[in-house]
């Protein structure tokens, strides 16, 4: 009996160790300690980021407008000149002579000019005493504005000749940086023919920057004229002067969907060059949003969403975001005031497991 007693002992303690092994399986998890900020909105700004391209204010090329033999080039590739700078002189010798041609025809036709009025004159009055005929009269009369016509286009020529004179001194027509020679000293340029180009001058500063936005976006910064742009260089430092829209067009490109949009910014110190890509950044203005840190977002096929916890679960809440601000997310959609958004321990979360906040 007392052997039976013991073994019966034995199985009802081992049951009940069973039991409670049983019970512990099925009690729940420890919740999961997470960190949360509680959603309250904030002025964010209305800002759209798209990847731009400088170009230079003012961009000329500069030609040759008379034909002649390049003797001299004045200036270095590259350097920055003044408007008005000799950049390139023209063989001078063959306008100079026809200057000189010029005057010489003009010095005759105003020769034969001043005999034609003294012959009109005289014979004015012989007509009065009707010594001659009124016929002779008016042929001298003709003669006389025969020659005075032909005064002012010897006088147009001698201009013509002196304007083609200036021609061979080739000054820039704006301040600016210079490129490279496309003519080298010696060559004959004409100004219809390839030769014509001799180089080009880019004004950069102020410097602009083209960019294109969605046609959504468009409409919202629509006739909105206190935009502010400001730029992100290719190293990721920020530009250190902002600029204004100077251009907005007035289709939408039917390929991209997008709008061409333009800004202009100082460049006092030329560090911006044309033809640099850059990331621009337009702010037109604030609204109320939400703020979440960038860890806190997550994707998956569905979209953007967040962890919330709500009665000590985690729950998936999709969201729209907008722009970035700093290190955070803009939300634009799916938040509401007093959400609590789990900022950590993210990766072990799943849908409905228990959390507690630290």
């Amino acid at each position: 009996m007392k052997v039976f007693a013991l073994l019966l002992c034995f199985v009802l303690a081992a049951c009940g160790d069973s039991g409670a092994r049983q019970q512990e399986k099925k009690a729940a998890p420890a919740a999961l300690p997470v960190t949360t900020l509680e959603m309250a909105p904030r002025s964010v700004p209305i800002s759209y980021e798209a990847v731009a391209r400088t170009e230079g204010s003012r961009e000329v090329q500069v030609r040759a407008r008379v034909t002649g033999i390049l003797e001299r080039q004045l200036y270095a590739e590259g350097d920055t000149v003044k408007a008005g700078q000799p950049l390139f002189r023209i063989e001078r010798a063959p306008f100079e002579i026809e200057v000189q041609q010029a005057r010489a025809v003009l010095a005759q036709e105003i020769a034969r000019r001043d005999l034609a009025r003294g012959e009109s004159e005289r014979l004015k009055s012989l007509v009065d005493r009707r010594a001659i005929s009124q016929k002779e009269a008016d042929q001298a009369a003709s003669s006389l504005q025969q020659t005075s016509a032909a005064v002012q286009i010897a006088r147009a020529r001698v201009r013509q000749a002196e304007l083609n004179l200036s021609y061979t001194d080739v000054r820039a027509p704006i301040g600016g940086i210079t490129g490279r020679a496309m003519q080298s000293v010696g060559s004959l340029v004409s100004p219809t023919g390839e030769s014509a180009l001799l180089t080009t001058l880019v004004q950069a500063d102020p410097i602009w920057v083209r960019f294109s936005i969605s046609e959504a976006e468009f409409s919202r910064v629509r006739g909105n004229e206190s935009i502010e742009v400001a730029l992100e260089l290719a190293d990721g430092k920020q530009y250190p002067h902002t600029g204004k829209l100077n251009f907005a067009g007035s289709t939408v490109d039917a390929a991209t969907g997008t709008v061409q949009m333009r800004a202009e910014l100082p460049n006092p110190n030329l560090e911006l060059l044309p033809g640099q890509y850059v990331r621009v950044r337009a702010v037109a203005g604030t609204r109320e949003a939400f703020v979440v840190p960038q860890t806190a977002v997550a994707q998956n096929e569905t979209g953007r969403f967040v962890w919330i916890a709500e009665g000590g679960k985690a729950v998936q809440r999709q969201v729209r975001t907008g722009s970035w601000l700093g290190q955070d997310w803009i939300i634009l959609e799916g938040l509401k005031a007093g959400d609590k958004v789990i900022v950590d321990n993210l990766v072990r979360l799943r849908p409905g497991a228990a959390v507690a906040q630290k």
